[in-house]
């Protein structure tokens, strides 16, 4: 698994901390990943990395209830960005095999590396955990090979994060309400109270 000495990793990792402070949010880009109505009046952007516990624990503990509230009901355009943090290797390669996988399984993926991500730690397996999980989304061993050392994905990967630390993200999980940085914890309270103080402007 190359990719844990990538030097193309090995630059972001460098680089990581080194945001300028304007504005995160923003309309969506062609590469980014989303959920719900594209039309609605509130969209919240979310900066997570597949290695981070916080991110883990919203996702399995708070995200299910706030995707049936607001974005099953497509009260809200929600958008995924990526970020990375330590582990760098496991956020980049998460990542890099969710798109892999495809847009269909994207978020599926990304849900099976987060529950899983525990387990991962404790084992310290992170090379077999994930090739486990890509292969559970289709993905073959020689696959799952060539996505997490594919220089011009983890390019891109790169150019996403630096985007959004050039938007002033610097840890994660983030959410940006209509253009908002939200404060505070990521709770659902807490994200009900920026949805609904964007919903009245």
């Amino acid at each position: 698994m190359r990719i844990f000495g990538h030097p193309l990793l090995i630059a972001a990792a460098m680089a990581l901390g080194l945001a300028a402070c304007n504005k995160a949010g923003g309309a969506i880009g062609p590469d980014d990943m989303a959920m719900g109505n594209p039309q609605a009046k509130v969209t919240v952007v979310e900066y997570a990395s597949a290695s981070c516990p916080h991110c883990a624990e919203f996702n399995n503990d708070i995200f299910p209830a706030f995707k049936t509230k607001y974005i099953d009901s497509n009260k809200i355009h929600y958008i995924f960005r990526e970020f990375l943090t330590p582990p760098i290797p496991v956020a980049a390669s998460g990542f890099l095999i969710a798109r892999c996988a495809g847009k269909d399984k994207y978020f599926s993926v990304l849900d099976a590396i987060y529950h899983g991500q525990q387990a991962m730690y404790q084992s310290g397996d992170y090379h077999g955990t994930l090739l486990r999980i890509a292969e559970s989304a289709g993905l073959s061993e020689q696959q799952f090979n060539a996505c997490t050392n594919d220089d011009a994905a983890i390019k891109a990967l790169n150019d996403r994060v630096q985007k959004s630390m050039d938007a002033g993200i610097t840890g994660t999980p983030t959410f940006v309400v209509n253009g908002t940085k939200m404060d505070g914890a990521a709770t659902l309270a807490n994200l009900d109270a920026a949805i609904a103080a964007a919903q009245a402007h």
